[in-house]
């Protein structure tokens, strides 16, 4: 700061004032940049690199995450200390609510996985629900498919109707583009769309044991519940959609 300010208020008293010594202010000034300087130098566009690529949703983790994958060497205190120093955050999270309704005239299944989310190959155990997206034009439904094994979004369907059709799109796609072979496992919540004759009699015709959660209760899919929440957080509640079309575009970007 006394550097910054040398040519507007006289050295000396700037380091009396601050309780600096002079001679060490000028020592400081002859001394070359320190490694560790040097490094926080050449650290910081990176950070802010992947900081703006992920659109400021990237918190520290998630950028020292994505530095370690591009091959860059630093620990994740520094990059939490650097992006303090440049004010860089994260977004924060939002309270979960409960979008699907039970059907008390619908069979239900019983919960499988029982909060094991782990799966030892692909193809073996599948998660599934249904989100909302506001826009300008109403609401837009999104289900989506993942497998627990990669936690990869295989499957995802969207519409303006919450619909038994847009439970099993997803569950189509999902099915079409892996071809599973052996057993294999969807879980769900007890909403309507997934306790349906049409969601059942697909999962029959794809060969799929049907596994349901307990109503109400998010930690029973804490999976798709932890990828929607990322969703919210990363973009829908950053921007204010248009239009349905819009929503489906920045979605399917996502």
């Amino acid at each position: 700061m006394i550097d910054r300010r040398r040519h507007h208020y006289p050295v000396r008293l700037m380091c009396r004032l601050l309780r600096v010594s002079a001679s060490g202010y000028y020592a400081w000034r002859k001394r070359p940049e320190s490694a560790r300087a040097k490094r926080d130098r050449e650290l910081m566009p990176e950070i802010r690199r992947v900081h703006a690529a992920s659109r400021g949703v990237y918190g520290s983790p998630r950028v020292h995450a994505e530095l370690v994958a591009e091959g860059v060497s630093v620990g994740r205190h520094r990059v939490a200390k650097l992006m303090r120093t440049a004010r860089l955050k994260g977004c924060p999270k939002r309270r979960y609510r409960t979008t699907t309704q039970q059907d008390p005239s619908h069979p239900v299944a019983r919960n499988l996985l029982k909060r094991d989310f782990t799966a030892d190959r692909p193809n073996r155990r599948w998660a599934g629900d249904i989100t909302y997206i506001p826009t300008r034009q109403g609401w837009l439904y999104l289900a989506v498919v993942i497998d627990l094994f990669s936690r990869r979004v295989i499957g995802w369907s969207m519409s303006r109707w919450m619909s038994r059709r847009l439970v099993v799109d997803a569950l189509t796609m999902a099915a079409e583009a892996r071809r599973p072979e052996g057993p294999l496992i969807h879980h769900s919540d007890r909403g309507g769309q997934y306790s349906s004759d049409d969601f059942r009699k697909a999962l029959k015709d794809y060969d799929i044991k049907c596994s349901m959660s307990s109503t109400g209760n998010c930690y029973d899919n804490a999976v798709v519940e932890s990828f929607f929440a990322a969703l919210k957080r990363e973009r829908v509640n950053r921007v204010r959609y248009r239009s349905r079309d819009e929503a489906r575009a920045d979605l399917f970007q996502y």
